[in-house]
């Protein structure tokens, strides 16, 4: 009896193994007793992880398009969240959605009997306007902030940066970029302490680092400071960030930053005055150190605060500089990340 029972236990254990049903749609189970296979099947864990942030609620409510259809088989949202897993799959171009039709695992994860086409694809790109763009931020907004209060941050830290994407023909707005030296675009975009992407702005190639960051910041920090839970906000930036208009938004919005500075002849003069080097210097070993000052820029209305990091490598004579400008005033943990 007692092997029977432990026999009926062991049998329970491995049904329970072998099959698992997905909330989002229960007729999608895992198991490892074969059938019919697919090489996507990791998809499942996104599309669950869609379904525990409602997805397919926020973006009906949320998403604008200009849409002028009397008659769809599918939905905007649907639509949008097949190319989002075409996507993760590494099915980059809408005409993956040709060959993707013979694939059952899309068809269940989207839960409809077939996929939208690559011509409904490209007539949905067709219904964007700068409205829609703008309610696409605001469906990515409202998916970070049910992260946030799932795991109660109470501090936030935005990252600004821009990158580089090249571009092969005449699109719209398309320019050279004299540091990367290609065509393409210019993006500006914010991210998270988590690497989540908080915001994107498409920008010509030619457009200066910190162009338009002032309209680019200020919605942002209104938005995570109006949010549950309650945080304490810090922008950081590097040297092409290093602009009034970013201190500015800043301090008006009680918000802390730390920027990166360019290095010049001012800096670097102030910098040099604190090398010490005396007869017990250890020339075959590095030496760091670390100082404040208060500095004021040409291009700034007031003097502000500004922390140096100076670093003589082993076996060398002369100390590098870096700078940055900070409204920080205990900076002990940021500067071991200088």
């Amino acid at each position: 009896m007692v092997k029977q029972n432990h026999m009926r236990e062991e049998d329970s254990t491995l049904k329970t193994l072998q099959e698992m049903a997905f909330n989002f749609n229960k007729n999608i189970l895992i198991s490892n007793t074969g059938g019919q296979l697919s090489s996507d099947g990791g998809l499942t864990l996104c599309v669950e992880l869609m379904a525990k942030f409602q997805f397919t609620n926020l973006a009906d409510k949320l998403l604008r398009f200009n849409d002028q259809r009397r008659y769809c088989q599918h939905s905007n949202s649907s639509i949008l969240k097949q190319l989002i897993l075409q996507i993760i799959a590494g099915y980059s171009t809408d005409s993956a959605a040709t060959f993707l039709e013979k694939e059952p695992l899309f068809k269940l994860l989207l839960d409809k009997p077939s996929l939208a086409s690559q011509a409904t694809i490209s007539r949905f790109w067709q219904r964007f306007d700068k409205d829609s763009v703008s309610t696409l931020q605001t469906l990515n907004e409202a998916f970070i902030d049910r992260a946030r209060l799932l795991t109660n941050q109470t501090a936030t830290i935005i990252d600004i940066d821009s990158t580089h994407s090249d571009t092969y023909g005449k699109q719209e707005a398309t320019n050279y970029n004299a540091h990367y030296g290609t065509e393409g675009y210019h993006p500006l975009l914010a991210t998270d302490q988590d690497g989540n992407l908080l915001k994107a702005v498409l920008r010509p190639g030619n457009a200066y680092t910190s162009k338009d960051v002032k309209a680019f910041l200020t919605p942002l920090l209104k938005h995570y400071q109006t949010q549950l839970p309650t945080t304490d906000i810090l922008v950081r930036g590097d040297s092409g960030f290093a602009t009034p208009e970013v201190y500015d938004v800043c301090e008006a919005k009680d918000v802390f930053y730390i920027i990166r500075l360019k290095r010049n002849r001012k800096l670097q003069n102030l910098a040099e005055k604190f090398v010490k080097i005396s007869d017990q210097t250890q020339w075959q070993e590095e030496e760091t150190h670390y100082y404040s000052e208060i500095y004021q820029s040409a291009s700034w209305p007031k003097p502000r605060q500004i922390y140096i990091k100076s670093t003589r490598a082993a076996g060398e004579l002369i100390f590098s500089h870096e700078f940055i400008v900070t409204n920080l005033t205990n900076l002990t943990a940021e500067l071991e990340r200088f």
